[in-house]
């Protein structure tokens, strides 16, 4: 295991298993029936990796993807089990692997990345400042920054590689990648999905404005796949906190994001180190996230 100045865990190195990929934060193994997903605490913003990462991060993003796939238990999903002593080769990495593996089914991922928007904020807002419409989406007149829409909208993009940009598509190109039944198969469980959790996490006090799903085809089923509702894919409020207007803190990465927005940093390889303060605030919004959702200490 390769970590870094915070010890954080940067790559995992497990002898005698597969790697098939190193993601911007999971490093996938293979088990011959199943797959190994092993969290790193690296972080990326805008596509691109950071070459330091936020300690605990992977284990918060494990922890809190086990709680929504249990949770949203009526959507198939791919998870076998996050209990890592089941497989002998990884019981002598078992202290570094703890709270940040899951074993799961093989899945064919499906190549479009599901984004489901409650509020108007971020990308959204400006498309809307500019257009009156959400990646093509009209929208009525008068809403303010931040505020929550009358309806979520479904606004699918393309799956990035890394250091390159996701880009939005309609759902007409969706349904031209996927198939119409698929597409249309995607957005009905997605939008159930982001209602579903919306519902639960505003009565944990906290505002889910908005998170990217993505799914696969298993055992001839669409399924949910990778993370679910982390604050690496979603955009989590305090409702204490929340006002129209203007950004309201956020319980997820748009911190690390607003930093590099202050550097000269043209948001391509290499990426800046991230200062110790940066880091270690970071780690409190990712804890304080999974703390507020799963009502438990990591």
């Amino acid at each position: 295991m390769r970590y870094d100045r915070n010890k954080a865990l940067l790559q995992a190195e497990i002898p005698g298993l597969e790697l098939l990929a190193r993601g911007k934060v999971r490093d996938i193994f293979d088990l011959g029936d199943s797959l190994l997903f092993v969290a790193t605490d690296r972080i990326s913003a805008f596509d691109v990796v950071m070459p330091n990462g936020i300690p605990d991060k992977g284990r918060a993003l494990t922890g809190m993807s086990l709680f929504w796939f249990k949770l949203l238990d009526w959507l198939p999903n791919h998870l076998v089990s996050s209990d890592i002593a089941s497989v002998p080769a990884l019981a002598r990495h078992a202290a570094d692997l703890d709270g940040r593996a899951m074993i799961v089914k093989k899945a064919r991922p499906l190549p479009v990345e599901c984004i489901i928007r409650g509020y108007l904020v971020g990308s959204g807002w400006n498309d809307y400042r500019k257009t009156g419409s959400v990646c093509g989406i009209k929208l009525r007149d008068g809403y303010r920054q931040a505020e929550k829409l009358d309806k979520a909208i479904f606004t699918p993009s393309t799956k990035a590689e890394q250091g390159t940009h996701d880009e939005n598509i309609s759902f007409e190109t969706a349904e031209k990648t996927l198939g119409a039944d698929i597409a249309r198969k995607v957005r009905e469980l997605s939008l159930k999905a982001y209602t579903c959790a919306a519902d639960f996490a505003i009565g944990k006090g906290v505002i889910l404005a908005d998170t990217k799903l993505e799914f696969g085809i298993l055992d001839g089923k669409v399924a949910l796949i990778d993370e679910v509702l982390t604050p690496d894919s979603s955009r989590f409020w305090p409702a204490s906190e929340y006002k129209l207007g203007s950004n309201p803190p956020s319980l997820d990465k748009q911190f690390v994001r607003d930093y590099l927005e202050s550097l000269k940093w043209e948001k391509r390889p290499p990426a800046p180190d991230l200062p110790d303060e940066i880091v270690f605030k970071t780690r409190e919004k990712y804890l304080s996230a999974y703390e507020a959702i799963t009502g438990a200490k990591l």
